[in-house]
């Protein structure tokens, strides 16, 4: 890896091609670059959030990822190959059950909004959700491992509760969609169901 990190002007994507780890190359507007930059830029946006003071559990965690994140970018520049083992999506999984399990129940719909961390959990949640569009889009002209498209669906739905846990226990509270249509109508009774579907 030192020796192919050692020059970075190649000028071999001066014709709009990259290289993958496979060493074939493709269109840097062919949808496997356009999933790889996205999982680029998430791990960018999860680097920003790292930034934050963060709770030292969620700043580890969020850490963890990172690396499960290259491992994922991995495995679409050599397709067919696995870098992204199942635990990566088990840490979720129980990450997931141990922060929901302390949140209360949404009452209506929440904005991304509140506290810095939050709002940038919020934004690596939108990210994290176009890069997973992404790697389905893969899916629909190639065979796809499923390991990508579960982690970085499971991925966006702990970046939901981890900013809901910011703002809860760090943060001044959610901030709550004031929709005047569901006032009117008297539905904010079963708005907590329909924000948690949405979140999907």
């Amino acid at each position: 890896m030192g020796n192919r990190l050692s020059a970075i002007t190649t000028r071999t994507g001066d014709d709009g091609t990259t290289g993958l780890g496979d060493n074939t190359r493709l269109s840097k507007a062919s949808t496997r670059i356009d999933a790889i930059g996205e999982v680029d830029e998430l791990n960018s946006h999860i680097g920003l959030l790292l930034c934050e003071p963060l709770p030292a559990d969620v700043s580890q965690l969020l850490q963890g990822v990172q690396h499960q994140l290259f491992n994922l970018g991995g495995e679409l520049s050599m397709p067919g190959y696995q870098l992204l083992q199942d635990d990566a999506l088990h840490t979720l999984d129980a990450a997931l059950v141990q922060y929901n399990a302390h949140l209360p129940r949404l009452k209506e719909f929440i904005l991304p909004a509140g506290s810095r961390s939050a709002a940038q959990a919020h934004v690596c949640r939108t990210v994290a959700r176009r890069a997973e569009r992404a790697v389905v889009a893969i899916g629909q002209t190639e065979s796809m491992l499923p390991g990508p498209q579960r982690y970085l669906n499971r991925l966006s739905d702990l970046l939901f509760v981890l900013s809901r846990h910011l703002n809860l226990n760090h943060g001044e509270g959610e901030v709550y969609w004031q929709s005047e249509r569901l006032k009117a109508q008297g539905e904010g009774a079963d708005g907590g169901d329909r924000a948690e579907k949405a979140a999907d």
